[in-house]
């Protein structure tokens, strides 16, 4: 009887630690696709983000140009545009600072949990 009692128990045992081991690596597989999924959607984002961020460069090199022109000297309009961006980014860090983290949070966290 005890014999039966200690292999019942050494069974229990193995099931229970393969029971382990295969939650363990299925929980490494799921976080493994969560970051997959949220890097590779990271990468053509930020490409479009590089490439407007360079489409804003010259934008505003040219205009800055054109209105140094116009306005008789050419640092006055890198001055008026660098003004611009100046108000622009008190504006977004003043006002709009919670709202656009609230926007990234929800979409790293819709990302996660899909």
């Amino acid at each position: 009887m005890e014999d039966e009692n200690a292999k019942l128990i050494e069974s229990l045992l193995e099931r229970v630690t393969d029971y382990g081991k295969t939650t363990y690596e299925l929980v490494k597989l799921k976080a493994l696709d969560k970051t997959t999924d949220v890097v590779s959607s990271f990468i053509p984002h930020s490409f479009v983000l590089v490439l407007i961020a360079i489409f804003i460069l010259f934008a505003s090199m040219g205009l800055a140009l054109w209105l140094g022109e116009i306005i008789g000297k050419t640092f006055y309009g890198f001055l008026v545009v660098a003004a611009f961006y100046g108000i622009m980014g008190m504006i977004i860090h003043f006002f709009l600072h919670k709202w656009i983290k609230k926007l990234v949070s929800n979409y790293i966290i819709k990302h996660v949990l899909k």
